[in-house]
């Protein structure tokens, strides 16, 4: 299993999204991506106490540790590859967090518009 061509959002190379907690499909620290992952984990979001707690009450629970899995948890200021349809539907509900445009997989166009992207960019309020 191969990541997909390493560009961003941008056209750019991608750059790392987080190494602490390490994130990614592939665990890497990158939003990468390949043909196995149907969930299309691409966005680098900076995790919101708003957007997690969307997050555990349409189900996907990213808080609470899982020593199991060797998962952490997240809290409020950690960035996250998040699955592009769940981006996009936090951004329907008016809760989704920013984003890293630069650490934001190309391949999340496929589901969230360059507008709507722009729109939550971590870049804009910098």
């Amino acid at each position: 299993m191969e990541p997909d061509e390493k560009l961003n959002v941008l056209g750019e190379p991608l750059t790392p999204c987080s190494f602490k907690p390490v994130t990614g499909f592939f665990r890497d620290g990158h939003c990468n991506t390949c043909a196995e992952d149907q969930g299309i984990h691409t966005v680098c979001a900076e995790m919101t106490e708003e957007f997690l707690a969307y997050s555990k009450y349409v189900g996907n629970d990213l808080s609470t540790p899982r020593p199991e899995f060797r998962f952490e948890g997240l809290k409020p200021g950690d960035q996250w590859c998040l699955c592009a349809g769940r981006f996009l539907q936090a951004a329907d509900e008016g809760c989704a967090p920013n984003v890293n445009l630069s650490a934001t997989h190309k391949r999340t166009l496929e589901v969230v518009s360059m507008e709507m992207l722009e729109l939550h960019s971590s870049e804009k309020s910098k």
